[in-house]
């Protein structure tokens, strides 16, 4: 734990670095993570952004980065789906999207 808090520090001291060798302009930057422009350099000056901030900033600079941990923690719900017996057959599940598919074109008719 130690280190994550020491990586953490280490990021929050050098994010102002970390954003001027980004690609992305800062006012692209900025309105992704939504806060208003003067607040945003005020806590860069500060270097005062909240973790869920900078974990906003993060997934806005590394989208790559971003999608690999997102892969990873969806297969880790599933392996733990699978460990505690939250699946279902493939036929079920077959049947289940078929009648979604048929239920949706039936809407689609009744609209037309």
């Amino acid at each position: 734990m130690i280190a994550e808090i020491k990586k953490y520090i280490e990021i929050t001291n050098s994010i102002d670095i970390i954003l001027k060798e980004t690609p992305y302009k800062l006012n692209y930057i900025i309105e992704k993570v939504g806060i208003k422009k003067p607040t945003f350099f005020k806590k860069l000056k500060d270097k005062r952004f909240s973790p869920e901030e900078l974990l906003e900033i993060a997934k806005i600079i590394d989208p790559l980065e971003n999608q690999k941990i997102e892969i990873k923690e969806s297969i880790d719900k599933a392996l733990k789906d699978i460990e505690e017996g939250r699946v279902k057959p493939h036929n079920e599940i077959m049947k289940e999207a078929r009648q979604r598919i048929e239920n949706r074109k039936n809407a689609d008719r009744m609209d037309a």
